[in-house]
């Protein structure tokens, strides 16, 4: 069965990044693609020193979790990750895991290549647009399919639990989950 990794780059237990994750697993869930939501809470999660051992050894050397989730996104046909914006841009551990992700991908056999996702932003006021252009570059650099919906995908949040609160972003979000499941099915023909 296809799967989807969706990877969380909240710090918090029960945060609104999480809250929106959920639901636009829900939606590829009501196509028949399976999902997971991984966190990188808890994670010290370290820059590429781009020392180039992932083209020998497959993954990444750094020893700080990512590697685990590496291997989990290489066998998914799907592939989203969602930053909260505290400080007007995504935050520096969920840059650090993608580039290292996309380097491993570019080193070894290009497992990113063909993967349909996309990246969400989840803020309060400001700092959505630039948190998604600079996720979006992921993307194209490394051969994926970036699914749309209707706006952008981002959501308004205040405190935790208020990112559902927002229902034209949550409109936004559930069709590009949707449409996440849709293109993956249509490759799979």
């Amino acid at each position: 069965m296809a799967k989807v990794i969706l990877l969380n780059g909240s710090p918090r237990a029960n945060s609104n990044t999480l809250s929106v994750l959920k639901e636009c697993a829900k939606e590829i869930e009501k196509n028949g693609v399976e999902t997971e939501i991984i966190s990188l809470r808890g994670m010290k999660i370290q820059s590429c020193i781009a020392c180039g051992k992932c083209v020998e050894t497959g993954n990444c050397i750094l020893d700080d979790g990512l590697s685990q989730i590496i291997d989990k996104i290489k066998t998914a046909q799907g592939f989203i990750p969602a930053a909260p914006v505290y400080f007007g841009t995504a935050r520096g551990d969920i840059m650090a895991a993608l580039q290292r992700i996309g380097k491993v991908s570019r080193g070894t056999d290009k497992f990113l290549t063909w993967m349909v996702g996309g990246p969400i932003a989840v803020a309060r006021r400001g700092g959505q647009s630039l948190t998604l252009q600079e996720m979006t570059m992921f993307f194209p650099i490394n051969n994926m399919i970036i699914a749309g919906s209707t706006y952008w995908n981002m959501v308004i949040a205040g405190p935790e639990g208020t990112a559902l609160e927002d229902e034209e972003g949550i409109k936004t979000i559930r069709l590009f989950g949707q449409n996440v499941s849709r293109i993956i099915k249509k490759l799979e023909g």
